[in-house]
């Protein structure tokens, strides 16, 4: 195969792998979260103002309101930090806000990704169904993400 007809083919192949990968990684609509605000850096998805920290109606383990921890992680860097917050109505997770503590750009990027898809994963869902695996490409960051989870259900209790 001549050299420029191989070139050709493989920038086609990545092309396609991409989109691919870009394609995977969107949320569609119907997993979009309620509440969640447009042009978010952070990932953020805001809950509704005024949750307060009162045992749920429902009968559920955990108290409504807001939650945060930070959760650690081992990653090819060293060890990083991920920071989450979570909003608990009647033991479900109403809104989920991750905030990156980067030490290199290559964690940026990854945890960037993990906030970005989080939500989707998560909102609507009950705290102990919760246990992140991998979530936009990013697999290492919910390690944090799991870990500053079991702090905030035993907060919440």
């Amino acid at each position: 195969m001549r050299p420029s007809v191989r070139k050709s083919v493989f920038v086609g192949i990545t092309g396609l792998s991409l989109a691919g990968t870009v394609a995977g990684c969107a949320p569609s609509a119907t997993q979009a979260a309620p509440g969640a605000t447009s042009g978010n850096t952070s990932g953020a998805v805001t809950a509704p103002s005024g949750t307060a920290s009162t045992p749920a109606s429902s009968g559920s383990l955990y108290q409504d309101g807001t939650y945060s921890a930070d959760g650690t992680y081992v990653s090819p860097n060293g060890t990083e930090t991920v920071g989450v917050e979570l909003m608990l109505a009647a033991g479900k997770v109403t809104a989920v806000n991750i905030t990156q503590h980067p030490s290199n750009p290559n964690t940026r990027k990854f945890q960037g990704e993990f906030a970005g898809g989080i939500a989707a994963q998560v909102v609507g869902k009950g705290i102990d169904e919760l246990n992140v695996s991998k979530v936009a490409g990013s697999s290492l960051t919910s390690g944090g993400f799991n870990q500053a989870l079991d702090k905030i259900k035993a907060e919440a209790q």
